[in-house]
């Protein structure tokens, strides 16, 4: 999220964590385990207490407690009732798209996306989500992804995205880092459809982790992909992505499948597969189809 909608978080105590030890920077191809299978039932079975809202959010979301035998965790509680009607996507179903978001991401390997499930809360059905705390850019933990500079080309380690307005008549280039971690969110991204991958999305974690959040406007079943992440358009996938694409194709013909269709229209899981199955066909990135804005606003 942007700095502004974040607040204070204490942590998580007890045993309920994300799992992977701080240099592992994927998770296991089989879903949730150990700490993040107790992260699972925290969400899914403690008892929900809200501590605030965080501010400037388009959609209501309120920061939380979750405690359950002696377990408490921080989280984030985005009510069906507090989303706002979209033009183009069908009313509350923001909440059903992030839980499909962090099944999809689960379902990788890659451990995308924070512990997400769909429960019952003080203000009715909606999403919950393990808080993760960011890396702090004044001590140096926090990574630069991405930036805007004068040059006409991108630096070593930096990959060109669209050249930007800055105001007074002068334009930058804007930048995103050529950054493995980036990299599988952007397939990440492909694949579920995401229309909204804005710089806020990218939550750098202290353990160096990189997750992705906010994917309520993500499986439209139409082409919709708006991102900042287009720097690797059109490139070769590497193989660790190839591999990635044939396990979903494996997984959305069984428990992946019907667990998204709990979630989705039949034309939109369906869609997840046909997406996937272009991806491997080309083989490469997807870029921009001019059919549809494809850098999302505000960028940030």
């Amino acid at each position: 999220m942007p700095a502004p909608e974040r607040v204070p978080a204490g942590g998580l105590t007890g045993d309920a964590g994300t799992s992977g030890d701080p240099g592992d920077t994927t998770g296991p191809p089989g879903g949730p385990s150990g700490a993040a299978g107790d992260a699972m039932e925290l969400l899914t079975r403690g008892e929900l207490t809200v501590r605030g809202r965080l501010r400037d959010a388009s959609n209501a979301v309120l920061y939380c407690e979750v405690a359950l035998d002696g377990r408490t965790a921080e989280c984030v509680y985005k009510p069906v009732a507090g989303e706002r009607p979209l033009w183009d996507f069908p009313d509350g179903t923001l909440a059903e798209r992030e839980v499909a978001a962090y099944l999809v991401s689960e379902a990788t390997g890659w451990s995308l996306v924070p512990p997400t499930v769909l429960r019952d809360g003080p203000y009715g059905e909606g999403m919950c989500q393990l808080w993760i705390d960011e890396a702090d850019e004044e001590s140096g933990q926090a990574p630069e992804l991405l930036a805007l500079v004068e040059e006409d080309e991108p630096g070593e380690g930096w990959k060109a995205v669209v050249r930007a307005e800055v105001g007074g008549g002068r334009t930058a280039l804007l930048v995103h880092a050529d950054d493995p971690r980036l990299r599988r969110i952007a397939l990440l991204d492909a694949v579920i459809n995401n229309a909204d991958r804005k710089g806020g999305h990218l939550l750098p974690a202290p353990d160096g982790r990189l997750y992705g959040i906010d994917h309520g406007i993500a499986f439209h079943a139409e082409d919709k992909l708006r991102t900042l992440l287009w720097g690797w358009a059109d490139e070769p996938l590497p193989e660790d992505a190839v591999e990635v694409l044939r396990r979903l194709t494996d997984a959305l013909k069984g428990g992946l499948g019907a667990r998204l269709a709990e979630l989705l229209t039949d034309a939109e899981v369906a869609a997840v597969g046909t997406r996937v199955a272009d991806l491997l066909r080309t083989g490469r990135y997807p870029r921009p189809s001019g059919q549809w804005p494809a850098i999302p606003w505000p960028p940030v």
